[in-house]
Protein backbone atom coordinates (compact mmCIF):
# COMPACT_ATOMS: atom_id res chain seq x y z
CA UNK A 1 0.00 0.00 0.00
CA UNK A 2 1.73 3.42 -1.26
CA UNK A 3 1.19 6.70 0.60
CA UNK A 4 0.14 9.84 -0.67
CA UNK A 5 -1.31 13.44 0.04
CA UNK A 6 -4.44 14.99 -2.00
CA UNK A 7 -2.76 17.79 -4.28
CA UNK A 8 -6.07 19.25 -5.11
CA UNK A 9 -9.71 18.39 -5.15
CA UNK A 10 -9.07 15.88 -8.12
CA UNK A 11 -5.74 14.12 -7.95
CA UNK A 12 -4.15 11.93 -5.48
CA UNK A 13 -0.68 12.48 -5.57
CA UNK A 14 1.21 9.06 -4.83
CA UNK A 15 4.66 8.74 -3.18
CA UNK A 16 6.16 7.34 -6.86
CA UNK A 17 4.36 10.94 -8.23
CA UNK A 18 1.74 9.33 -10.17
CA UNK A 19 -1.44 11.14 -10.40
CA UNK A 20 -4.79 8.98 -10.35
CA UNK A 21 -7.73 10.22 -10.96
CA UNK A 22 -10.17 10.55 -7.88
CA UNK A 23 -13.85 9.78 -8.97
CA UNK A 24 -15.88 12.62 -7.24
CA UNK A 25 -19.20 11.58 -6.55
CA UNK A 26 -21.83 14.76 -6.28
CA UNK A 27 -24.43 14.12 -3.55
CA UNK A 28 -27.85 14.87 -3.89
CA UNK A 29 -30.92 15.72 -1.81
CA UNK A 30 -34.58 13.45 -2.12
CA UNK A 31 -37.23 16.23 -0.91
CA UNK A 32 -40.56 15.82 0.03
CA UNK A 33 -43.29 18.49 -0.46
CA UNK A 34 -46.00 19.08 1.81
CA UNK A 35 -49.32 18.65 0.76
CA UNK A 36 -53.22 18.89 1.93
CA UNK A 37 -53.40 15.17 0.31
CA UNK A 38 -51.62 12.59 2.15
CA UNK A 39 -51.53 11.65 5.70
CA UNK A 40 -48.71 11.39 8.26
CA UNK A 41 -49.16 7.78 8.30
CA UNK A 42 -48.65 7.26 4.88
CA UNK A 43 -45.87 9.84 4.80
CA UNK A 44 -44.42 7.81 7.14
CA UNK A 45 -44.72 3.94 5.86
CA UNK A 46 -43.87 5.21 2.52
CA UNK A 47 -40.31 6.62 4.05
CA UNK A 48 -40.05 3.43 6.01
CA UNK A 49 -40.30 1.41 3.36
CA UNK A 50 -38.95 3.30 0.12
CA UNK A 51 -36.09 5.29 2.17
CA UNK A 52 -35.30 2.51 4.88
CA UNK A 53 -36.06 5.25 7.11
CA UNK A 54 -36.24 4.19 11.05
CA UNK A 55 -39.68 4.51 12.21
CA UNK A 56 -38.67 7.32 14.71
CA UNK A 57 -36.78 9.24 11.74
CA UNK A 58 -39.59 8.79 9.11
CA UNK A 59 -41.74 10.63 11.46
CA UNK A 60 -39.35 13.32 12.24
CA UNK A 61 -39.24 13.81 8.62
CA UNK A 62 -43.06 14.17 8.30
CA UNK A 63 -42.90 16.97 10.67
CA UNK A 64 -40.62 18.90 9.29
CA UNK A 65 -42.43 18.50 5.97
CA UNK A 66 -45.79 19.43 7.94
CA UNK A 67 -44.24 22.65 9.46
CA UNK A 68 -41.42 23.78 7.05
CA UNK A 69 -43.07 22.92 4.02
CA UNK A 70 -40.39 20.47 2.93
CA UNK A 71 -37.45 17.90 4.24
CA UNK A 72 -34.82 16.51 2.72
CA UNK A 73 -35.40 12.65 3.42
CA UNK A 74 -32.30 11.06 1.77
CA UNK A 75 -29.03 12.19 0.13
CA UNK A 76 -27.33 10.30 -2.00
CA UNK A 77 -26.07 9.88 -5.73
CA UNK A 78 -28.60 10.89 -8.38
CA UNK A 79 -28.89 7.04 -9.39
CA UNK A 80 -29.78 6.19 -5.43
CA UNK A 81 -31.96 8.22 -5.48
CA UNK A 82 -34.31 8.74 -8.58
CA UNK A 83 -35.89 5.16 -8.11
CA UNK A 84 -36.55 6.51 -4.66
CA UNK A 85 -38.13 9.59 -6.00
CA UNK A 86 -39.98 7.60 -8.96
CA UNK A 87 -41.25 5.49 -5.84
CA UNK A 88 -42.39 8.13 -3.51
CA UNK A 89 -44.31 10.27 -6.75
CA UNK A 90 -45.78 6.41 -7.26
CA UNK A 91 -47.97 6.75 -4.24
CA UNK A 92 -48.79 10.12 -4.37
CA UNK A 93 -45.94 11.94 -2.44
CA UNK A 94 -44.59 14.94 -4.03
CA UNK A 95 -41.12 14.37 -4.40
CA UNK A 96 -37.99 16.25 -5.51
CA UNK A 97 -33.88 15.26 -6.00
CA UNK A 98 -31.98 18.72 -6.03
CA UNK A 99 -28.23 19.03 -5.85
Amino acid sequence: MSMGVYNDATQWQTENDEAVEVIEQELHDLVVWNDDVNTFDWVIASLVEICRHEHIQAEQCALIIHHKGKCGVKRGSFEELRPQAEALIDRGIQATIGA
